[in-house]
């Protein structure tokens, strides 16, 4: 049996629970639920509440909430407001963040996924 200090325990739990919860800057667009959804759901709908964006992503509102705000310090979206609502602009020349994708750009992934299914496919290049 180990016994820790208060102080280390404490800090321990600390550590675990910024990470467990992805608030370290560690996410990408496309893994675990939550940023790649709430990203394609702003292209689809720019004027849609929080409360839209999470049943649409299967999440929270707070965890809606705190990836919007992850999603405009990265610079993949801005915020707006105008009068008591948000109108959010995605930057479709963002970067994945993932090395695997390094380089490519959001705005053609968007462009896929955002689209009426009944909208032809895109050609990438337009995008």
């Amino acid at each position: 049996m180990r016994f820790f200090s208060r102080r280390f325990s404490r800090e321990v739990m600390v550590r675990e629970m910024s990470v467990a919860d992805g608030r370290d800057g560690s996410w990408t667009l496309l893994t675990g639920p939550g940023h790649g959804h709430v990203l394609v759901e702003i292209a689809r709908n720019p004027e849609a509440r929080m409360r839209d964006i999470s049943v649409a992503a299967g999440i929270t509102e707070r965890t809606a909430q705190a990836i919007v705000a992850d999603l405009e310090t990265a610079g993949y979206i801005t915020r707006t407001r105008i009068g008591r609502r948000t109108r959010y602009t995605v930057n479709p020349d963002s970067l994945f963040r993932h090395s695997a994708q390094e380089g490519l750009r959001v705005g053609p992934f968007l462009a896929l996924l955002a689209r009426d299914g009944n909208d032809p496919i895109p050609d990438p290049d337009d995008a």
